[in-house]
């Protein structure tokens, strides 16, 4: 299964690091070099949860973000009589 937010389509992304020397010229340096660039992902904060889609319960990767925004319908919590 993909690595995609169910609600926004958030994936993985390609980028670099910079690893960078020297002090900057605000601080009073000479300004900074970038001495590497090396690939890397940025993930998104995926969750993976219940939620009601078209009235059924399922389950899907979904990003924090849109989970505490309240973008996602949860299903009711389920109530157990009590043992006797």
């Amino acid at each position: 299964m993909p690595y995609v937010c169910g609600v926004s389509g958030k994936r993985t992304k390609i980028g670099k690091q910079y690893k960078r020397r020297g002090l900057a010229k605000a601080k009073g340096g000479v300004g900074q070099k970038v001495t590497g660039k090396t690939p890397r992902t940025f993930k998104p904060n995926l969750q993976k949860i219940r939620v009601v889609v078209d009235g059924k319960r399922t389950r899907m990767y979904v990003a924090a973000k849109y989970i505490r925004r309240g973008m996602v319908e949860k299903p009711a919590r389920r109530r157990f009589p009590a043992s006797a």
